[in-house]
């Protein structure tokens, strides 16, 4: 009998792992300091707004700064994310360093004057710069490259939320629709726990969010050990949530597309999309809907956290909060779109739980996890952020959600880059399409 050729296969993997952890260590340790310090200066950009509101108006002025840096500058950091991903689905003309200080102070300015903007894509392109920075001093052939690269965007991500399950996952799932490559599986998972810590060591504490919603109320049937009715209440929200991801991107991508078409000089774009910020600010008469949104200093605004409490948020500031971020990000403003999306999903949810009568920190945090499932296509990991974020009390909620709002966004997402293996309508592609690639294919 021959003998295996892994005869101590363990051994292999052992070793392995070691080399990625070595490797790793320094990657994620630097990723997480830099989202530490990144987070504290958004931190200060976002008091100092608070404080003085009159530097609003120098949205326009900070527009035409971050223009004129990215033109003279930028190199290729302009495409973000999507840069990141196109790199380790086919190596091209490399991350350029320059991308890290390019976002993390462009991003600042952005929210400094008033951008509706988040963070994520922030700390995402820095940790995807900062793993492209060591992938070149290892001297990596592609295939590490790849699975270093996505550690630069697992560690960033998780980083910056205080998620590290899920951010190893994002990471994972955010590169192709329908397909998870587990090569990289237990390297992500160190770089998002290892950045994690580092920038909680720093001092920087994530936002804590509640739900107290538990499910032991009465049921329609009794013998039935599941409230069967808030499961439909549910699938129907995830549905709506799906619908308002794809409306988000596909609105940001035509605002984008027709600014560039309409605009010769590069420089008005982000001027208008100023203007029109402020105009609908002022027509609204609030200033809830700019910045990040996570939390207001009036007691009666509107943020992330009032929305899991009754008349925490109007009909409407999901569709405010959504059109704002798309012009700012649309428009050439920097940042990122997760914390908006998680604005837009707890605000719809509160409006949904008060129409429906369901449970409003329960509909909240569902909105918050699955409008930003359908707009990135990663129903994994959404669903591990509502359990790290929320506890594992209502998981089957989150899932049922999440996956719902995967479905219903369509062949839509706010990465261009992401490739789709296999289709919503369970096609399997055997040539890596990107999503717009797929929508034209299927209208033929």
């Amino acid at each position: 009998m021959n003998k295996p050729k892994y005869s101590f296969e363990q051994f292999y993997i052992g070793k392995h792992l070691l080399r990625w952890a070595l490797l790793i260590l320094p990657v994620a340790i630097s990723i997480g300091l830099l989202v530490a310090f990144f987070l504290w200066l958004l931190d200060m950009a976002t008091q100092t707004r608070w404080q003085h509101l009159w530097l609003i108006f120098f949205l326009p002025l900070g527009g035409i700064i971050i223009s004129w840096l990215y033109r003279y500058y930028g190199k290729n950091s302009d495409a973000g994310n999507n840069l990141i991903m196109d790199e380790i689905h086919k190596p091209g003309g490399g991350i350029p360093a320059r991308m890290t200080p390019l976002i993390l102070f462009t991003t600042i300015l952005t929210h400094l004057f008033g951008g509706s903007a988040g963070r994520e894509g922030t700390a995402v392109q820095m940790g995807g710069s900062i793993a492209a920075v060591f992938a070149r001093w290892y001297k990596l052939h592609h295939e590490r490259k790849r699975i270093l690269l996505m550690c630069g965007m697992a560690a960033g991500f998780g980083a910056v939320f205080g998620t590290p399950v899920a951010g190893a996952i994002f990471a994972l799932e955010v590169l192709t629709i329908g397909r998870i490559k587990y090569d990289a599986l237990i390297p992500c998972l160190m770089a998002s726990i290892v950045a994690d810590i580092t920038c909680a060591s720093c001092g920087i504490h994530h936002t804590h969010y509640h739900i107290a919603f538990t499910d032991t109320g009465a049921r329609l049937f009794s013998h039935i050990s599941f409230d069967i009715v808030l499961l439909g209440k549910v699938v129907i929200a995830g549905m709506l949530f799906g619908f308002t991801g794809f409306l988000f991107a596909e609105l940001s991508h035509l605002i984008k597309s027709k600014s560039n078409q309409y605009f010769s000089r590069k420089w008005m774009i982000p001027v208008v999309g100023a203007l029109l910020i402020m105009a609908i600010s002022y027509a609204l008469g609030t200033v809830d809907y700019l910045g990040l949104g996570v939390s207001n200093p009036h007691p009666e605004g509107i943020s992330i956290l009032s929305a899991f409490h009754v008349n925490g948020a109007s009909y409407f500031s999901w569709f405010w909060k959504l059109l704002l971020t798309a012009i700012t990000l649309g428009m050439g403003f920097k940042g990122g779109e997760v914390t908006p999306l998680f604005f837009m999903g707890a605000t719809l949810g509160n409006t949904l739980a008060v129409i429906t009568g369901s449970p409003v920190d329960l509909f909240a945090g569902l909105g918050f996890i699955a409008v930003f499932a359908g707009a990135t296509n990663t129903p994994l990991a959404c669903t591990l952020m509502g359990i790290e974020l929320f506890g594992s009390e209502n998981v089957i909620y989150y899932a049922v959600a999440c996956f719902m709002a995967y479905y219903f966004s369509g062949h839509s997402g706010i990465y261009h880059a992401q490739r789709v293996a296999v289709s919503k309508f369970h096609t399997i592609h055997h040539e890596l399409d990107t999503i717009k690639q797929v929508r034209e294919k299927n209208k033929r």
